[in-house]
């Protein structure tokens, strides 16, 4: 047994006991993250009582195969920028390429960044590159502070020490240093950028959580939404607040579903009248065919020799769905006929994130419903990648004032500011095999080691 197998069967076993077996402690752990805006409606960010751990280990290694791979993303980003035939391989569309050609005024190809990242003891592997902002910043914070300091987890600190990750301030520092590079001095007034939902009256929690962050720290802050802006004499605002700088919080295509290129932060953008985080041209790598380059030996060939390494290791095959020929390991392939003939391994999923498209398990599928999968994947903008099996662990969960435990895949999204990692966040979905199940979310996360 693993230390890590050994620490959460002691984290089981205290939960059992007779000191906690009463949840009055777990309720009252719920109505804080409510106090907190760490909620939902009137439930919490996910009702877990044990936070996710990683070994001191694992979180080196996802350190330096993280900030590996980010620097190959950064030369295959170069590359694409300058040479048409590759960026022609990301499937971007006309307006993408326009605001992609855009110079934002800072040289950082990402200020902020995460990685969706499946960790099973010792193996690892990245399924998803996002330039959008690492989840949880805020939440995940106030989440582990909470949990940190309730009774079960102070029994349990007593044989295990464990360390707190990441926080707002690594973003706040990475905000300051790309306002800077934009050539601003004064302390930049804030805009936190996000789309509402249907029916959605009041932001979101860990933007709301961000912002009154940034104000403590002496930074004007507001969080907005697109339909809020107005640009006029040179200046971006929503209503009377001025925005120096923008955090994009909502990716380029949500953006040009809803807008065209003349709205005001897109013209303020041009003139280079506001410093947006991360720049528009950040977003060639939020697509999933960033892997396809990354997995292209003849386009990595001459990488440092790290970086090739991380990607070998740690990313599975991946390809943009096409009637084309191209390579699997050492061999040349008919990429359909492959397709077809390796369901049992192969997962397509859409380019981008969102949208109505959404990914097919090949070893869900039977061979119609694959094939009917595929020609899909051959009319739109799709990839082909090769299957991670998740890491599956039961989580105790307080459902209805009672405590189950159920299975649950788990996924560490390591946070990356200015090419390093500053910490990680956890997130949990249902594995259960329900039919319908809204259990997915953000639990923290701990840096677990022995004392």
């Amino acid at each position: 047994m693993t230390q890590l197998d050994e620490a959460i069967a002691r984290y089981h076993k205290l939960l059992e006991s007779d000191k906690f077996r009463d949840l009055g402690w777990a309720e009252a752990l719920e109505e804080q993250m409510r106090d907190r805006i760490l909620s939902g409606g009137n439930r919490a960010i996910l009702p877990v009582l044990r936070p996710h751990f990683v070994t001191l280990r694992q979180y080196a290694a996802l350190t330096k195969a993280s900030e590996a791979l980010l620097s190959a993303i950064t030369r295959v980003k170069e590359l694409a920028i300058s040479t048409p035939s590759v960026l022609s391989r990301m499937d971007l569309l006309p307006a993408e390429k326009m605001l992609a050609a855009v110079d934002p005024g800072y040289p950082l190809s990402a200020v902020t960044a995460r990685l969706e990242t499946q960790i099973d003891n010792s193996a690892m592997h990245f399924l998803q590159f996002s330039v959008g902002a690492p989840a949880g910043a805020a939440s995940s914070e106030a989440l582990a502070d909470l949990f940190y300091a309730c009774p079960l987890v102070k029994e349990f600190r007593k044989r295990y020490k464990l360390t707190k990750t990441g926080g707002p301030k690594h973003l706040l520092n990475a905000l300051l240093h790309a306002y800077k590079l934009f050539g601003k001095k004064r302390f930049p007034r804030i805009a936190i950028l996000e789309f509402r939902q249907q029916f959605q009256s009041v932001s979101s929690g860990e933007h709301l959580l961000l912002a009154e962050y940034f104000r403590r720290e002496g930074y004007p802050a507001e969080v907005v939404s697109p339909e809020q802006l107005d640009y006029r004499s040179g200046q971006l605002r929503s209503g009377s607040f001025a925005i120096d700088l923008v955090y994009r919080k909502l990716t380029v295509q949500e953006f040009l579903l809803r807008f065209d290129l003349s709205h005001p932060l897109v013209r303020a953008y041009k003139d280079g009248a506001v410093c947006v985080v991360n720049s528009f041209r950040a977003e060639l790598a939020y697509k999933k065919a960033i892997f396809d380059l990354l997995t292209d030996e003849a386009i990595t060939a001459k990488f440092p020799a790290a970086e090739r390494k991380a990607i070998k290791q740690y990313v599975p095959w991946t390809r943009v769905v096409a009637k084309a020929k191209t390579t699997y390991g050492d061999k040349t392939i008919d990429l359909p006929e492959f397709i077809i003939k390796n369901r049992e391994k192969l997962v397509l999923k859409p380019n981008d994130v969102g949208g109505d498209h959404h990914a097919y398990a090949g070893w869900e599928s039977d061979e119609t419903g694959w094939n009917r999968a595929l020609r899909t994947a051959l009319r739109h903008s799709y990839v082909v990648q090769e299957r991670v099996e998740p890491q599956v662990i039961p989580f105790p969960l307080l459902q209805f004032g009672t405590l189950e435990m159920r299975n649950m895949a788990v996924s560490v999204h390591p946070h990356i500011y200015l090419g390093k990692v500053r910490g990680c966040s956890s997130w949990l979905t249902d594995a259960s095999g329900a039919s319908f199940s809204t259990l997915t979310g953000l639990v923290p996360t701990f840096i677990l080691s022995g004392k």
